[in-house]
């Protein structure tokens, strides 16, 4: 059998998948075996130290369930999922910027008629949301699939509870835009939270002395045909993690101003019930193909 010293292995490693009959996976095979490689020599990585990265990525794998992805997180925090996201969305044309997914996707949202109250008896201050899409032109699109999800005011999306199972959804639901392109619906304010830490994700961050803070949001998956998928936050204003989201998620463009209010009614007529918070936000979508993304638990559907 052949020999190879530490240069030569690679180049026979990228040879063996010469064969491959997908040229993008045969580029991206052997693109990454070069990146792989590369670390390892340029580390000196030692025997401890490569069975510590087996049993992390092992242990990440095993912390994944139908509502949790362990791997969407890890590859959050290292600005991966970030990263993947410039690179497909550099030229926005004006549309609304894009930002991560995250892990608490976690299927198809239950549709409510605008106006719903999506975090009925959940503790926190009321909010009053609503937006309206657009095209480039500002011209309203009607009719368009709008997922919207966040964490409660204890900062735990409703997947994370024992009570998801038996409950149902909570502080998540999909809205169909009206002829001029409006939805709007209540909720409480969402604050800020840390990613779950009881896994190796949260482990790793912890060790390396960062926090394990996101600023408050509301995700929006904007769904229009015609259009490119949209998937986004809305940020609240003021947060005090906006500089230092721990999965790099932040951009200007996606941090809205968050009025008080105590007005005794809320935009839509219906009777307020004291001090509440309005969050408006519209969105722009560029024209083009794509496929909204999918949780990466299919087997859930409750949600």
């Amino acid at each position: 059998m052949t020999q190879f010293n530490d240069t030569e292995l690679t180049a026979a490693v990228i040879d063996s998948f010469a064969k491959t009959p997908d040229p993008r996976a045969k580029f991206l095979l052997r693109e990454l075996v070069k990146s792989l490689h590369d670390y390892v020599r340029k580390t000196d990585l030692t025997f401890d130290e490569w069975l510590y990265a087996i049993d992390f990525l092992t242990r990440t794998g095993q912390k994944c369930s139908p509502i949790r992805q362990e791997f969407i997180l890890l590859s959050d925090v290292l600005g991966v999922s970030m990263l993947v996201d410039a690179v497909n969305h550099r030229e926005r044309d004006g549309a609304t910027e894009t930002t991560v997914l995250g892990p608490f996707y976690v299927g198809e949202h239950a549709p409510m008629p605008s106006g719903a109250d999506i975090s009925p008896g959940l503790q926190g201050e009321r909010m009053f949301v609503q937006s309206r899409v657009t095209d480039l032109a500002g011209q309203p699109l009607a009719g368009v699939t709008v997922d919207i999800w966040h964490a409660d005011d204890d900062g735990f999306y409703d997947s994370q509870k024992e009570a998801y199972a038996t409950e149902g959804p909570s502080s998540r639901a999909r809205f169909i835009t009206d002829a001029d392109g409006r939805l709007y619906f209540r909720t409480i304010l969402p604050c800020s939270y840390p990613i779950p830490t009881d896994g190796p994700v949260g482990e790793m961050i912890l060790q390396t002395g960062r926090h394990p803070m996101r600023p408050a949001h509301v995700h929006f998956l904007v769904d229009a045909p015609g259009y490119e998928p949209l998937v986004t936050h809305v940020f609240m204003g003021g947060d005090k993690y906006l500089d230092s989201d721990v999965v790099f998620g932040v951009k200007d463009e996606l941090i809205a101003t968050i009025e008080a209010r105590n007005d005794g009614a809320m935009p839509d007529g219906q009777p307020s019930n004291g001090p509440w918070h309005l969050l408006t936000y519209n969105f722009r979508m560029k024209p083009g193909q794509g496929t909204a993304p999918q949780p990466m638990m299919p087997e859930n559907k409750e949600a």
